[in-house]
């Protein structure tokens, strides 16, 4: 069994987002062309708790010999914990265990410190879906809603995607927060203009391109702030009421995963008896097998559920890393030896 732990991951990512977006890129079409196996993921809730959950996202991430698709097949699970209280104590809000199995024999062969891949497959799934949406226009800027972790990786992955991004606007519920984000990672985007706004609909106004990455539970606003033909990146699902999912062009990652556990999405298609206002999955727009999204001024609204096939796909790149390079501990006696 090798064992990689937080630090390592950190640095076999550090540097490496195009390759992330490629290999997020690659994920998704390989999902699209049936070539991944993805049960719905496991939410385990607390009595009492309504914030906290752990949950668990087993998959399988294939290929076809000699399709030149990078990085073979892979299988595992990836089990992560949301804990919102955290922060204010001084911890991460979410922690995580990435386990890969051998698929000669079942094996438990790997068992990486998930948190960062993670955060950084989340990002990059949105950057991605920016670059596809915003078709060839140069946003203006963009608009972070909260100022957690997440909204730093899609920080980090928008200012490689878009290089010539350069203003900035911010808006959490907490001022003081979002001040101490912009001033910590502001080496992410250096040179631009930053607009701390006092309310939503302020910094909705600020840009064509936003991303929502809070812990909201239930949705509490509408998007009709935004200037036409915002690209919407909504990260936390939750957000966004539902007559603005349905005023919205809307792309998912995989309309029967994201159509669970009271989504925003999922709340459209319970009031609406259908599915008819997801115009298609990032997949198939990637593939080119479905229509390109109208440039007619509504927003569009990328709402990824997260697959587990992303992060298998990150998690096989920092074991394949791990290995070449020699990192990583491993631990012989893990699993039951051959008996004599």
């Amino acid at each position: 069994m090798l064992i990689i732990k937080h630090g390592q991951v950190a640095g076999l990512l550090t540097g490496r987002e195009k390759e992330i977006v490629d290999l997020v890129a690659d994920a998704y079409e390989r999902h699209e062309e049936g070539r991944t196996v993805l049960p719905h993921s496991v939410f385990l809730r607390f009595p009492g708790r309504p914030r906290d959950r752990i949950i668990g996202l087993p998959g399988y991430l294939g290929t076809s010999p000699g399709d030149g698709t990078p990085g073979g097949e892979v299988a595992g699970m990836k089990w992560i914990s949301s804990f919102p209280g955290n922060v204010a104590g001084g911890h991460e809000r979410a922690s995580a265990a990435i386990l890969l199995n051998s698929l000669e024999t079942g094996h438990p062969e790997a068992l990486i410190e998930g948190s960062l891949i993670s955060a950084r497959r989340t990002a990059a799934s949105a950057a991605l879906a920016s670059r596809l949406l915003l078709d060839g226009r140069r946003p203006s800027g963009v608009t972070l809603v909260g100022t957690g972790v997440i909204n730093r990786e899609v920080l980090r992955f928008l200012a490689v995607v878009h290089p010539h991004l350069d203003s900035l606007a911010v808006y959490d519920t907490d001022p003081e927060r979002a001040a101490r984000f912009t001033a910590d990672h502001a080496r992410l985007l250096p040179g631009a203009r930053v607009r701390h706004c006092a309310g939503l609909d302020e910094a909705l106004a600020a840009h064509d391109l936003v991303s929502f990455a809070t812990t909201a539970a239930t949705p509490h606003t509408g998007i009709d702030a935004c200037p036409p033909g915002t690209v919407v990146l909504h990260v936390s699902l939750r957000d966004l009421t539902v007559p603005a999912v349905l005023g919205a062009h809307n792309i998912v990652d995989d309309p029967d995963h994201v159509c669970r556990e009271k989504t925003s999405v999922h709340l459209a298609q319970e009031q609406t008896g259908g599915r008819g206002f997801i115009h298609a999955s990032i997949g198939a727009l990637l593939k080119g097998t479905a229509a390109p999204v109208p440039q007619d001024g509504r927003p569009v609204v990328f709402s990824p559920f997260g697959l587990g096939v992303l992060d298998l796909a990150l998690a096989r790149f920092v074991r394949d890393e791990a290995r070449a390079r020699g990192i990583g501990t491993s631990v012989e006696g893990f699993l039951p030896g051959r008996t004599p």
